[in-house]
């Protein structure tokens, strides 16, 4: 199978890294799908520049998930590649955050892993052949105050990875982790400028990733070239955290 033939979803695929990794999917000859919730105008604007058919649900909703994903596959066919990058952040110190603010976190950002990926691996398994690719963080191993609701949820996209690299390597299903830094994306635009610098001070490349060097990671893991590389986890962040 080559990667012309090859089909694939993104979820939070509308904006930064989950639309650049779109775009360099699509670049390399794979059909591609997008998934967004509420993202309205960039949803509209992306759809388009690109043509990519975009769908919309909560990937925190098991039941959503299982329609989402149906449709998904009546547009496009069988899905071979999945790109989990869909996640929120509630940013609060642990001493002053609520329920909602960790659950909601934890619903997105860890159990869509669950949600999102228990629709597809069955065919991935009988079609022999599969790329998973979870988009964590730099701060699931560095750590950052005012986030332990993210911390925590992006520690078990990495433990999630792991355990199911190992029970779908028999079957030919690779499944990786991208663990950005910080990237020149919406996210990072709504950090403070100050704190924003004093991040640079501490990236040995001084500056901020762009989503695009992320995204052809992202095209590069879901390639046949990446085909004996399973349970990893990719750091890109400009030396931020080394080892």
């Amino acid at each position: 199978m080559s990667d012309q033939s090859r089909t694939a979803l993104v979820t939070g695929g509308v904006q930064g890294i989950g639309a650049a990794a779109a775009r360099a999917l699509s670049d390399a000859g794979v059909t591609v799908a997008v998934a967004h919730l509420g993202a309205g105008d960039h949803a509209k604007t992306f759809a388009h520049e690109t043509g990519m058919p975009v769908f919309e649900w909560d990937v925190s909703d098991y039941d959503a998930c299982v329609q989402g994903i149906s449709d998904v596959e009546e547009a496009i066919g069988p899905l071979d590649i999945l790109v989990n990058n869909a996640g929120c952040n509630k940013d609060v110190m642990f001493h002053k955050m609520d329920h909602e603010d960790w659950d909601i976190v934890l619903r997105v950002d860890l159990g869509s892993m669950f949600n999102v990926t228990r629709q597809v691996i069955g065919g991935m398994r009988n079609r022999g052949f599969g790329r998973i690719i979870n988009i964590s963080s730099v701060n699931a191993a560095h750590g950052q105050a005012g986030q332990t609701n993210y911390c925590a949820a992006k520690a078990g996209v990495e433990g999630f990875t792991r355990a199911l690299a190992r029970e779908s390597a028999a079957k030919g299903i690779t499944v990786n982790v991208i663990s950005p830094g910080y990237a020149d994306t919406a996210m990072v635009e709504a950090v403070p400028d100050k704190l924003v610098e004093k991040i640079l001070e501490q990236i040995p490349l001084s500056r901020l990733a762009q989503a695009g060097e992320i995204g052809r990671c992202v095209r590069f893991l879901a390639s046949d070239d990446a085909g004996y590389i399973t349970g990893a986890t990719l750091a890109v962040n400009g030396g931020l955290r080394m080892g």
